[in-house]
């Protein structure tokens, strides 16, 4: 599972939440009436420090990150963050890696 975070949507990020370099963001999943990957559940995002990343990823000199135990959410699947321009805001996409070749020359 990897997190991939475009530079729009990081300096998105730092803009909203006032962060700078050195500063850290964590992925979670949350109850919400909404959803995302798993119907009942949606990301949620805190000013925490990594105990035990299972995946992170640094853009604009922060880092964001999703603990070990909270990767059961992604199901397989790797989490892009784009920028809007349109909306001002932030998206979610998820989507299942490719297959590695079966055989690598």
């Amino acid at each position: 599972m990897e997190i991939k975070i475009s530079p729009e949507a990081a300096s998105w990020y730092k803009r909203e939440l006032s962060l700078k370099a050195g500063d850290t963001i964590r992925l979670f999943p949350r109850y919400s009436s909404g959803g995302g990957l798993h119907p009942g559940f949606s990301l949620g995002i805190a000013g925490d420090r990594p105990v035990t990343a299972g995946a992170q990823t640094e853009q604009e000199g922060v880092l964001f990150f999703m603990e070990e135990q909270d990767l059961w959410y992604m199901d397989g699947h790797n989490l892009t963050i784009t920028y809007s321009d349109a909306e001002d805001d932030i998206e979610y996409g998820y989507e299942r890696p490719q297959e590695a070749d079966s055989v690598k020359k």
